[in-house]
């Protein structure tokens, strides 16, 4: 049976830039970690409580989990920057900002402290044969933006456009694998997001593959842009939201919609074969409900 929760102690930490830490985190569990080689795979990353203990949620013999009694643990997706497994090590680098949980978590971390988190899923799936991928993100994106640089198959032309909040929090990615530019002091909660004015400057035909990554409200119109103006088919684009602005503040609007609305907003997703149609659907009447 394929292990499903793995407990990861951290032990080192590494200060990329002044808005970026690296946590490499190793243990027992860690052993039988296997990652899936995709590029900007992510693992959701199980925190301490506001006590300082990781509580885990439990395995009953039907297979379901079950979750502590009055848990508060915070967990959040995040990529895997690399998987060392002969050193039985995962790296993940963590945006940090000064606000959220999980980057406080991170600038404070100290070997030996515990988080867990499930096995790994990845996103990135250009069509076979796509020589130019596109990419465009902002500061949250980059660990998956440089592992997929890394892995660029041969022949590939690569552009990304990164949107961060100081010039200090850029780093050496890419290489001669990847063009990229660099935009400062946009997105990122520091200002409106540049994401979709990078995408209206790049070269996107219906042959490249692009990957979108970024503040999920910020990406509405990036996705609209790709779907709807450049009318890309849905192999060939992907728009992944990392993160939402005010986050706190849109999951208490969301849960005060009541019983009939959310249930009203699931059954969207139910409502055809064609995901992307259920999306825009599911986001229009987002937008019409003020989230």
């Amino acid at each position: 049976m394929t292990q499903e929760l793995f407990v990861a102690e951290v032990t080192r930490t590494t200060r990329l830039t002044p808005g970026m830490v690296r946590v490499t985190f190793g243990g027992a569990d860690l052993a039988a970690f296997t990652t899936t080689g995709i590029g900007d795979e992510f693992v959701r990353v199980r925190f301490p409580d506001a006590s300082g203990h990781l509580r885990l949620p439990t395995l009953d013999e039907a297979g379901v989990w079950h979750e502590p009694e009055g848990d508060d643990s915070h967990i959040e997706p995040y990529t895997i920057r690399h998987h060392d497994r002969a050193a039985g090590e995962v790296t993940l680098d963590f945006v940090v900002h000064g606000h959220g949980k999980a980057g406080a978590w991170a600038s404070a971390a100290a070997p030996g402290d515990r988080v867990a988190f499930n096995a790994p899923r990845g996103l990135y799936q250009p069509p076979t044969g796509a020589q130019t991928q596109l990419f465009v993100t902002d500061a949250t994106g980059i660990p998956a933006l440089a592992r997929l640089a890394e892995q660029l198959p041969d022949g590939v032309q690569a552009v990304a456009a990164i949107e961060v909040a100081e010039a200090s929090h850029r780093l050496d990615i890419g290489g001669e694998r990847m063009q990229v530019e660099w935009i400062v002091g946009r997105g990122n909660g520091v200002g409106p997001s540049a994401i979709t004015e990078a995408l209206r400057a790049m070269p996107i035909s219906a042959e490249c593959y692009v990957w979108v990554a970024g503040e999920a409200g910020a990406l509405r119109d990036a996705r609209r842009y790709l779907r709807h103006e450049r009318g890309l088919t849905p192999d060939r684009y992907d728009v992944i939201g990392y993160w939402r602005d005010r986050q706190e503040e849109w999951l208490e609007h969301y849960e005060a919609l009541g019983t009939d609305t959310l249930t009203a907003l699931a059954a969207i997703w139910e409502s055809s074969d064609d995901h992307e149609q259920n999306r825009d659907r599911y986001e229009s009447r987002l937008a019409e409900l003020g989230l």
